[in-house]
């Protein structure tokens, strides 16, 4: 844990207690804080008294005495309208924070013998968690201590204190740095940016802006590492160079910068040393297939080329990555038919950079819809086979398939599995895949993501083993 001493003495309001607010909660208190908490859910409120937290309804309580809003990030700050415990801190002029900006200031305030821990913050529409871990490994293998926190894995003040030369490498959401303005980092990442959570934040402008404050605190010497391949990002890069109080380092895959880092043919280069060099061939890195996870990669070289003189050893490291569950995870095989999870897939724009990956795809798509659907995918509708639709999006999935993709209207998980299993088996493909990329988030059907591609592949390690016993008894698996 990570005390944070910032509010000593004062009492702060702390509303959402789920894996980030308990940990916020915790370390607060640590810190010699007083702490009121309050969460909608009772069963929530019951967990975080038992981890030692004083339980108050902010909806009765007095909020002249409070110093700050420590909120969690799924909370509604300001759209579609901002929550009710948010409307009270702002009336009593409070600032409203979350717990990577607890983080930030514990941070600032620290004296770590022989220099401040760096930190690298990692946001993007699509990618975020891949490139984090894979920046956490490539560090931890070539011998720098590096730990991952905030959007993804451990909350960021669960993570072990500051310690000389360690690297903290931070995933943040959109609704994270809205309550992050004072994080400062060594190194801000920004992968890409396609329209998501746009209710949440007014539009697409709102979205942007959003993301673009993961470089407003930077200093002169902070390093901005910005994906080009999408117009948005290139107009965001030339924008973050214009300012010229920061190193900005374009990343591409499949165009030659000058000065920047690029993949072509799957070949990573560094075009920002002198002379250009060429780092690894990333189509041997199995954990990442596909343009997509060659920029993760790219970017990621990107973020640490500075403190990695060794290329050799970081290239290795790139290619030993395990990849994440939920994220082109493959779960299994049955004969020729891989089995893959991309649970996290949860809009189109994921969705379509699993589909490009493969060939002969029996696709399971659906869920809770985001705007827009999957019409932007229409070029790779040629890769399906077939596509098994469930949840809350399947008719409008199956309007927008039809005539292009033969459709099974699936209704669940289970349903949409076996039929993917006997069709891939009976149509002698062998290269098929059995692709989980939903396209959708999850929660008509499953509490999150994490729940769909964990039952998911619950599914197929339970098919697996029922055709090695069926073959073992003798039977012919068709």
């Amino acid at each position: 844990m990570i005390p944070v001493h910032a509010f000593r003495g004062r009492h702060v309001a702390l509303f959402g207690l789920g894996r980030s607010g308990l940990s916020a909660g915790r370390a607060l208190m640590a810190g010699g804080a007083i702490v009121h908490a309050w969460d909608d859910g009772a069963a929530v409120r019951e967990r975080a008294e038992d981890a030692g937290l004083t339980l108050d309804d902010l909806y009765q309580a007095d909020w002249t005495e409070f110093s700050a809003l420590v909120l969690s990030p799924g909370i509604p700050l300001n759209y579609p309208q901002p929550h009710a415990v948010v409307e009270k801190a702002r009336a009593q002029d409070l600032e409203i924070i979350g717990d990577v900006e607890l983080f930030a200031r514990e941070l600032e305030r620290l004296d770590v013998s022989g220099g401040k821990p760096m930190v690298i913050a990692v946001t993007g529409t699509n990618g975020k968690s891949t490139t984090t871990a894979l920046i956490t490994h490539i560090l931890n293998s070539c011998g720098i201590r590096a730990m991952a926190g905030g959007n993804i894995g451990q909350a960021i003040l669960d993570l072990p204190p500051p310690a000389y030369r360690c690297v903290y490498v931070i995933e943040m959401s959109s609704y994270q740095l809205d309550l992050t303005p004072s994080l400062a980092p060594d190194v801000s990442v920004l992968l890409n940016v396609t329209p998501d959570h746009l209710d949440r934040h007014g539009g697409l402008d709102g979205y942007v802006a959003a993301k673009l404050k993961i470089f407003a605190g930077q200093t002169s010497e902070g390093i901005a590492i910005i994906g080009v391949d999408d117009p948005k990002t290139q107009e965001i890069c030339t924008g973050i160079s214009s300012r010229k109080n920061n190193h900005v380092i374009p990343v591409s895959v499949g165009t030659v910068l000058g000065h920047g880092v690029y993949v072509i043919d799957g070949v990573l280069y560094d075009g920002a040393a002198r002379p250009t060099k060429e780092v690894v061939d990333l189509k041997a890195a199995n954990s990442l297939p596909g343009a997509h996870n060659w920029q993760n990669a790219a970017i990621a070289f990107a973020a640490i080329r500075g403190l990695l003189k060794d290329h050799l050893k970081l290239a290795d490291a790139i290619i030993s990555f395990p990849g994440l569950s939920h994220r082109l995870e493959e779960v299994g095989r049955i004969g020729g038919v891989r089995i893959i999870n991309d649970s996290k897939a949860t809009n189109a724009d994921a969705a379509g950079r699993a589909l490009a990956c493969y060939d002969n795809i029996f696709w399971i798509a659906g869920g809770q819809a985001k705007e827009g659907g999957i019409e932007t995918l229409r070029a790779l509708f040629p890769r399906v086979q077939k596509a098994y639709l469930i949840g809350d999006a399947m008719d409008e999935f199956a309007a927008c398939l039809e005539g292009a993709v033969t459709i099974v209207k699936a209704g669940n998980l289970q349903a949409a599995f076996s039929q993917a299993v006997k069709d891939a088996l009976a149509d002698g493909w062998d290269d098929a895949i059995i692709l989980l990329s939903p396209a959708c988030a999850s929660f008509d059907q499953f509490k999150d993501f994490e729940q769909r591609g964990d039952t998911f592949r619950a599914m197929a390690q339970a098919e697996m083993s029922k055709l090695e016993s069926r073959s073992e008894m003798g039977e012919t698996v068709s």
